[in-house]
């Protein structure tokens, strides 16, 4: 079953986005629209790595990305599986932005400079 859940994931080697983003992004996104729903495991690493032509730390790279945002659990004999839909994501990140926006008004910044600051954490990513 996990062999086809996720062959519709294209790798573009061309494209700046390192892979291991690209891949997180795709999953994210079917997790977000309903192709992976909640308990959908998704394939070991390394037979996902052999199917995209991948190295397998790029993949378990992807997996721990969205292990830490709270996308999927990884379980030893259980494997790693969709746990949470991306849209309670996007709600933990609203949360956390409207925490850091408190930040920002109580520390006297200006929204232009709490953007680059913003900007800059994600472009160290």
């Amino acid at each position: 079953m996990s062999d086809q859940v996720l062959s519709w994931v294209r790798i573009d080697s061309s494209d700046p986005v390192p892979p291991y983003e690209q891949l997180r992004l795709q999953i994210l996104a079917a997790a977000n629209d309903g192709r992976l729903p909640v308990g959908t495991r998704l394939p070991p690493v390394r037979t996902l790595a052999a199917e995209l032509g991948l190295a397998v730390n790029t993949v378990a790279r992807a997996y721990r990305e969205l292990e830490h945002a709270e996308i999927v659990t990884t379980r030893s004999r259980a494997g790693t599986v969709i746990s949470a839909p991306a849209g309670d994501a996007r709600r933990r990140v609203a949360d956390a932005a409207k925490v850091y926006a408190d930040a920002v008004h109580a520390n006297g910044l200006a929204a232009d400079a709490a953007l680059a600051i913003v900007e800059a954490a994600l472009r160290s990513r």
